[in-house]
């Protein structure tokens, strides 16, 4: 079928919205008309060939939609169910039977080598094969979405919301809540207060963590950070001793700390401001860091831990944030600002620029 997307064709480039085909579900796929789209910086990061895809490409990895036809082995959905979308996995090897589908043998293959699990991938253009992204691409009006992929969304919660919470979202929540499970009265930093920080203070304050300190060099993200659950906040650019001041709040340094910020000076700080025997969890791409390993590691027993995906499986962890959500402890919407498809180059410039927390691309 011919669908309309927006294909990143050279580095750096502005997205272009064009026409291109869409092949038939395979059987364990399904056919979704997209109602919204999230904007991440993984895209960024593809857009700007930091992080390598085949281009040219439909990027997007952070739809929800309604389902119109589903393949011949499909038994979860049906069509006329709303679904959100997360990141791909076989669903066969080790990982996978063991529940961690974030360390699936194909992650990479799946979610950044632009094909499906079986080495194909269903956009085309002028005969010529398309990379997806995270076997999805929702960048365009429908997609083709694997079954695994795909979490239901419940009939009372606004499905133009919940595109995020494949990504960004459950990235920063499961940092705190699936893998650093703080204790009820501890202290927690988070660099970085984009959708990814933000989304760990409020996964913070879901934990009763009793200190929570937000840092970041863009006022107006700390006043959110605060409005969401931070008890402190720092901002670098009148601060840029962040460790000392941290350990100032908390006494001693804090308990745990998160880098979302993607920034190797921030990653260093995040480490630094924590009492010795204290975990970091790193959820922000960037690029090289460098760090001494005994005395940003080792010589204070500190660990630092790499975590894709909030360590989440989407199927049981994006139902838990909405329920919190509906409970009202973890207003995520809060982050959101709107554009019309066609503004999506709009929506990339402020979302680099800092004026938009979390983009969110509605395809009608």
């Amino acid at each position: 079928m011919k669908i309309r997307a927006a294909l990143i064709k050279e580095p750096n480039s502005l997205y272009v919205i064009e026409e291109i085909d869409l092949e038939e579900p395979h059987a364990d796929e399904m056919l979704v008309k997209v109602a919204a789209s999230g904007y991440c910086r993984t895209d960024e990061l593809i857009r700007t060939q930091a992080m390598p895809v085949r281009l040219p490409a439909v990027l997007g990895h952070e739809g929800c939609g309604i389902v119109e036809k589903v393949g011949t082995d499909v038994r979860e959905f049906k069509p006329g169910d709303r679904v959100a979308f997360s990141y791909g996995s076989c669903g066969k090897c080790a990982s996978c039977t063991e529940g961690k589908p974030t360390l699936c043998d194909m992650f990479e293959t799946i979610n950044f080598g632009g094909v499906q699990a079986d080495g194909t991938s269903r956009l085309s253009q002028n005969g010529m094969s398309i990379p997806t992204l995270f076997g999805q691409s929702s960048f365009a009006e429908y997609a083709v979405v694997n079954e695994r992929g795909a979490v239901m969304i419940p009939d009372d919660v606004p499905l133009e919301i919940t595109g995020p919470l494949g990504c960004g979202i459950q990235t920063g929540a499961g940092a705190v809540l699936n893998r650093l499970k703080p204790r009820p009265g501890s202290a927690i930093a988070v660099f970085g207060c984009g959708g990814v920080g933000l989304s760990a203070v409020m996964a913070a304050k879901i934990s009763n963590c009793g200190t929570i300190v937000a840092v970041d060099r863009v006022q107006s993200r700390l006043e959110m950070a605060l409005e969401l659950g931070a008890t402190h906040v720092v901002n670098t650019s009148a601060t840029p001793d962040a460790p000392a001041e941290i350990k100032k709040i908390t006494g001693r340094g804090a308990d745990c700390s998160v880098d979302a910020s993607g920034n190797d000076v921030c990653l260093k700080m995040a480490l630094n401001c924590t009492r010795s025997g204290s975990p970091t969890v790193v959820v922000g791409g960037g690029g090289d860091a460098v760090l001494n390993v005994e005395m940003d590691i080792m010589g204070h027993a500190k660990s630092l831990l790499g975590v894709v995906e909030g360590d989440s499986v989407p199927k049981l962890f994006i139902p838990e944030l909405l329920r919190h959500y509906k409970a009202g402890r973890f207003p995520f919407d809060k982050l959101i600002t709107y554009y019309d498809f066609d503004d999506i180059n709009t929506a990339m410039l402020e979302s680099t620029g800092g004026k938009a927390i979390k983009a969110v691309l509605r395809m009608k």
